[in-house]
């Protein structure tokens, strides 16, 4: 992984991709739904940061199990880090979320607690939240790293069930959820697929980008300090 970290071509393939997102984004013939209109277009920025913290969570729990099962607090490391730039492309789906229920739903924040999936987003969002209050109060750094990979297995199963698996068994705004079509079948068209999928990569790869950053910091403050990783 932190070999990995280091080439470059990943990189640069998501300033490409960031760049067409937003470019293509914004200048792209949308469907003419109705009530949303040209709000549309935020299903390029507003979906795809959920499923980056999703698919960053993902990753942090296999890092999680992979110190469970070797006991290398590098892969604690990484785990952490990647789990704390997830953490922040939640707090931004929230804020493009706000954005758009703002111009669809008129309303701005008071719909958090009347749609069970935004709710279950937010509860996932605390779990996790309570994962760095974990690994905070926990001075050893190995009985932190083993606690909070335990941890991190089960937030991640309950941050599953609050987003995918309860809304569909309940009533939601959002598409694909208590009865509402999904935007596969509704609204994303073959264009905006053409926007939608390099989006959701070109934020996973910046996602991963930060988390390397994150990590090579957590990495030398480690050796100033000689502890062994």
């Amino acid at each position: 992984m932190l070999r990995q970290l280091k080439t470059r071509w990943w990189k640069a393939l998501a300033v490409v991709l960031l760049l067409y997102t937003f470019t293509a984004g914004m200048l792209i013939d949308v469907p003419a739904r109705f009530v949303l209109h040209e709000t549309i277009r935020n299903l390029f920025f507003h979906v795809p940061v959920w499923f980056t913290m999703i698919l960053l969570l993902l990753v942090s729990l296999i890092y999680s199990t992979l110190y469970l099962r070797h006991g290398k607090l590098a892969y604690d490391i990484v785990a952490e880090q990647l789990a704390k730039v997830a953490v922040v492309f939640g707090v931004l789906g929230f804020l493009t979320g706000a954005l758009w229920g703002n111009y669809t739903w008129g309303d701005t924040f008071s719909w958090l607690f009347a749609d069970t999936k935004i709710l279950g987003a937010f509860i996932g969002l605390l779990i996790y939240v309570a994962y760095f209050i974990l690994r905070g109060s926990v001075p050893d750094e190995e009985k932190r790293a083993r606690i909070s990979s335990v941890y991190s297995i089960f937030a991640y199963i309950l941050l599953i069930v609050f987003i995918f698996v309860i809304p569909r068994l309940t009533d939601s705004l959002h598409p694909g959820n208590g009865g509402n079509p999904a935007f596969s079948t509704y609204d994303l068209d073959n264009t905006m697929r053409l926007v939608f999928y390099p989006a959701v990569f070109a934020y996973f790869l910046t996602g991963c980008w930060i988390a390397s950053q994150l990590i090579r910091l957590r990495i030398l403050h480690y050796r100033k300090h000689n502890i062994n990783i």
